[in-house]
C-alpha cells in the first residue's frame, strides 16, 4: 500500500470517538464538510465504506471498526508520546490537575501542596469543572491527575483507573445560633448544600432522611467555595469538612454540630499511562490517613 494519509485517518479517527461528524469537527475547529470529505478520500484510498448511515446515526462497517482499532491504538501511543515529553516545560516537570466543583479548594489545595517538592521541580497547573468534563479532559490528554470525591468504577469511567485519599466527617455552620438540639435543629434555618447529584450531596440527603428530618433548603452549589461564600454572608446552614472546623470558629461562624455518619471523600482519577507521572507516583504512595484524621 501506497502512503496513507495520516490527517485523513485522524479525522475519521475523531468521528468514531466523538460519535458524530459534527461533534469531531468541532473538536477539530473544522467545518464538518471538510471532515466529510477527508473520509471520503479515505475510504477511496483503502477501497471501502467506513460508515454506514442508519437514521442520524453513523454505524462503522465491518472495515470501520478494524481501521479504528489500528487507529486508536496509533493515536493513543503519539498521545502518550506527547505526554511524556509535555512532564518537562520550562525546566520544571507540568503536573496539570482537574479539581471537582464540590470538593473543598483548601483541602484540595493541602493535599496537592503536601506532594509538591520545594525545589519548584514540578509546575502545577489546576483546571476546576464537574466531574465528566474532567474525565473528557483526562480522556483526551488534557489533563494528568484528577482530584474528585468520586472514584472511577461509581461514574463508569471504564478506562480510568483511580485511589482513595481518605475522608473526613462534615460541619454544620451559620452566621448565628440555632435554637434546639442537633441534628433536629437543622430544620430550624434554611440550608445551604452541595448539589444533590454529588456524591456529598447524595449522602446528606439520605443521611437526613434516615434521621426522618425534612431540613428547608435554601440552595444547592456545585462550587463548595461558593456555597461557603454565601453561608458566611447568611443566616442559612451550610456544610463543611469538619478538619476546616477550627478555620470556620476562627471566622467568628457558629458550629451547630457535626457528624462523621457522612464522609467527604477524596480520591485521585487517572489514566493507566500517567502511573510513572512523579507527581502522580507520590500522591499514590503518601499515607494521607493522618491528615485526614486531622494529624498533620
Amino acid at each position: 500500500m501506497a502512503h496513507l494519509n495520516y490527517n485523513h485517518l485522524y479525522y475519521f479517527w475523531m468521528v468514531q470517538k466523538k460519535g458524530s461528524v459534527v461533534a469531531a469537527a468541532q473538536a477539530l475547529f473544522l467545518a464538518p464538510q471538510t471532515v466529510t470529505g477527508q473520509i471520503r478520500q479515505l475510504e477511496q484510498r483503502l477501497g471501502g465504506k467506513l460508515f454506514d448511515r442508519k437514521g442520524r446515526q453513523l454505524q462503522p462497517t465491518q472495515l470501520g471498526l478494524l481501521v479504528y482499532r489500528y487507529a486508536d491504538q496509533m493515536f493513543n501511543l503519539a498521545y502518550e508520546m506527547q505526554d511524556l515529553l509535555n512532564y518537562t516545560k520550562d525546566e520544571s516537570i507540568l503536573f496539570e490537575v482537574g479539581i471537582a466543583e464540590t470538593l473543598s479548594k483548601p483541602l484540595a489545595s493541602r493535599v496537592l501542596l503536601s506532594v509538591m517538592p520545594a525545589d519548584g521541580s514540578i509546575h502545577l497547573n489546576c483546571f476546576q469543572a464537574a466531574d465528566d468534563q474532567l474525565a473528557a479532559r483526562l480522556d483526551q490528554h488534557k489533563l494528568d491527575m484528577i482530584l474528585s470525591g468520586s472514584d472511577a468504577e461509581s461514574r463508569n469511567y471504564s478506562t480510568i483507573l483511580s485511589q482513595k485519599l481518605g475522608s473526613c466527617g462534615i460541619c454544620f455552620f451559620s452566621q448565628k445560633t440555632i435554637d434546639g438540639e442537633f441534628p433536629a435543629n437543622l430544620e430550624q434555618a434554611a440550608m445551604l448544600i452541595p448539589q444533590r447529584k454529588s456524591p456529598l450531596g447524595q449522602q446528606l440527603l439520605r443521611w437526613f432522611d434516615g434521621l426522618g428530618l425534612t431540613p428547608k433548603i435554601l440552595g444547592e452549589f456545585d462550587d463548595a467555595a461558593m456555597m461557603k461564600a454565601f453561608g458566611r454572608h447568611s443566616h442559612g446552614i451550610f456544610v463543611t469538612p469538619n478538619l476546616q472546623k477550627q478555620e470556620m470558629l476562627d471566622a467568628g461562624l457558629t458550629l451547630i454540630g457535626e457528624t462523621e455518619e457522612v464522609q467527604e471523600e477524596y480520591h485521585v482519577m487517572f489514566a493507566e499511562r500517567m502511573i510513572q507521572h512523579p507527581a502522580v507516583r507520590r500522591l499514590l504512595s503518601t499515607d494521607f490517613g493522618p491528615f485526614f484524621a486531622g494529624n498533620e
